[in-house]
């Protein structure tokens, strides 16, 4: 497959619309849209399906997948808010009340990137960089390298980029094959390795590996986290969605008291 960015943003909207329950278009019209939210087989692997809410916005709308008995609340918010304002504080506590009353609370809010082919290239790494694969991870699946790969999903775990110094692993790029078009990278590096931009050179590494594959590189990083952001920046990604999802109350304080996912 020859990829171009017009052609890996359309990608992305296909799994969106998969993950929502909804048609790729749907995140290219002007005004907001609500589907209700299914189990779909399609559906990126990690989502626990249906959704009671998941807002989902490339820039242009939002489209809100929902479970039916909230339709009323979830059509009040987006009508009282702008796009960018319905995903951000304070106006985001208005949606979080309503739903606070029915026993949910918004939980999770993440920002998503895509490769950039104008300017993603192999960077440079001052240390010794090794493709690693599915049988090699095994012993990596510790606190060290959490972000790169992830023990409870570790049928997902596929591929990854390893840094070394004088034989020991300092750094890992990983990406689960979330669903069958895309794959999502994380990245690790030990603290005492950091600020030498040994991130950027495994993750951007990483990207052209999977799409070498025919597959789809996406980051995933919270607003806030800066770091992660500027690290998805300088590899060559470029901001192309964002998330916004409401959870039990009982899943949040699960979350908050380190119980949770």
């Amino acid at each position: 497959m020859e990829f171009t960015n017009k052609r890996i943003l359309e990608i992305a909207m296909q799994q969106s619309a998969a993950d929502s329950g909804c048609r790729e278009t749907d995140f290219m019209r002007d005004e907001n849209v609500i589907v209700v939210s299914r189990k779909n087989p399609a559906a990126r692997k990690y989502l626990s399906l249906p959704f009671a809410c998941n807002l989902t916005s490339y820039g242009n709308n939002i489209v809100a997948s929902i479970d039916e008995k909230y339709r009323s609340i979830v059509s009040d918010y987006l009508h009282r808010f702008s796009v960018a304002h319905c995903l951000e504080t304070p106006n985001l506590h208005v949606l979080n009340d309503a739903m606070q009353k029915e026993g949910l609370r918004v939980c999770f809010m993440a920002e998503y990137f895509l490769p950039d082919l104008n300017v993603l290239k192999a960077l440079s790494c001052p240390y010794e960089l090794r493709v690693l694969h599915a049988e090699d991870f095994a012993p990596l699946y510790i606190d060290a390298w959490s972000n790169a790969l992830c023990k409870k999903r570790a049928e997902l775990d596929v591929l990854g980029i390893g840094a070394y110094d004088n034989g020991q692993l300092i750094g890992l790029a990983g990406c689960s094959a979330d669903c069958e078009t895309m794959w999502q990278i994380g990245v690790d590096v030990l603290p005492e390795y950091r600020r030498q931009n040994i991130a950027s050179a495994l993750t951007s590494r990483l990207a052209l590996e999977i799409l070498a594959r025919e597959k789809v590189p996406f980051y995933c990083a919270a607003w806030s986290n800066i770091k992660s952001v500027r690290n998805a920046i300088k590899s060559g990604f470029r901001p192309a969605w964002v998330e916004m999802t409401v959870k039990s109350a009982v899943f949040v304080d699960e979350i908050n008291a380190g119980k949770g996912d």
